[in-house]
């Protein structure tokens, strides 16, 4: 199974951090946020990485390189000024990922102690997409999917009982057909496409309630900072 780590975002919530620094590459207790990503695939065994860029995506390239450091093979996907949204740099990386194997996405900007091994064994034959939910943060107390089970739903009605509700990690499990109708190198929207699949019955997820981070300010770059030098 293949990997591809997001981390095209311009990152505005970062600035002036981001200005001259792309968020993925921001330091974390002594390792840049990606580079916790690729350690982590590493150790479960992963050896082919996909990663797209736009904002400053020379920096990227020039700190990961061909992956060798950490035992990847590491090929990119470079993207327009501007990126193609979650979606649309997922479609246009499709020739580096395959079309005949599901593949792991991970958010670039998060930080996260789940493990990918699990990801080889979560989707089933009929599902679309597998996503990793965690429960709702302070800064997202309305959450974005609901649980039932092993299946996700975009709301109540979905399924039968009564799912509760949780946040997206930024972490799922796609097979390639998800991605199909897509134009390569035009922006498109994830969440359109998931609840597509959620609609059709073909979504499934899991609640992960270990260690994980949003990284979408400079305050929760500060505390995660702290944390982690702490233990």
């Amino acid at each position: 199974m293949k990997a591809m780590i997001l981390a095209a975002g311009r990152g505005e919530r970062m600035r002036p951090l981001t200005d001259r620094t792309p968020k993925p590459l921001l330091p974390v207790a002594g390792r840049s946020l990606i580079v916790w990503h690729l350690e982590r695939l590493a150790a479960a065994g992963f050896c082919d990485i996909v990663i797209n860029h736009a904002h400053l995506g020379g920096q990227i390239e020039a700190l990961l390189g061909n992956g060798e450091a950490w035992g990847l093979r590491i090929r990119y996907s470079p993207e327009p000024h501007g990126a193609l949204e979650t979606a649309g740099g997922i479609a246009n990386a499709l020739p580096l990922l395959g079309d005949d194997e599901p593949f792991l996405v991970i958010n670039g900007d998060i930080f996260c102690d789940w493990n990918p091994a699990q990801a080889r064994a979560v989707l089933s034959p009929d599902d679309l997409l597998h996503l990793v939910l965690v429960p709702n943060p302070a800064h997202h107390p309305q959450g974005d999917f609901r649980l039932y089970g092993t299946k996700v739903g975009a709301d109540a009605t979905a399924f039968a009982g009564a799912g509760a509700i949780y946040t997206f990690a930024g972490i799922g499990i796609y097979r390639p057909e998800a991605f199909s109708g897509l134009a390569r190198g035009r922006p498109a929207k994830l969440a359109p496409l998931l609840r597509a699949a959620m609609a059709q019955g073909r979504a499934s997820g899991e609640l992960h309630e270990g260690r994980w981070v949003d990284v979408g300010t400079p305050q929760r770059l500060d505390a995660l900072d702290r944390e982690l030098r702490s233990l």
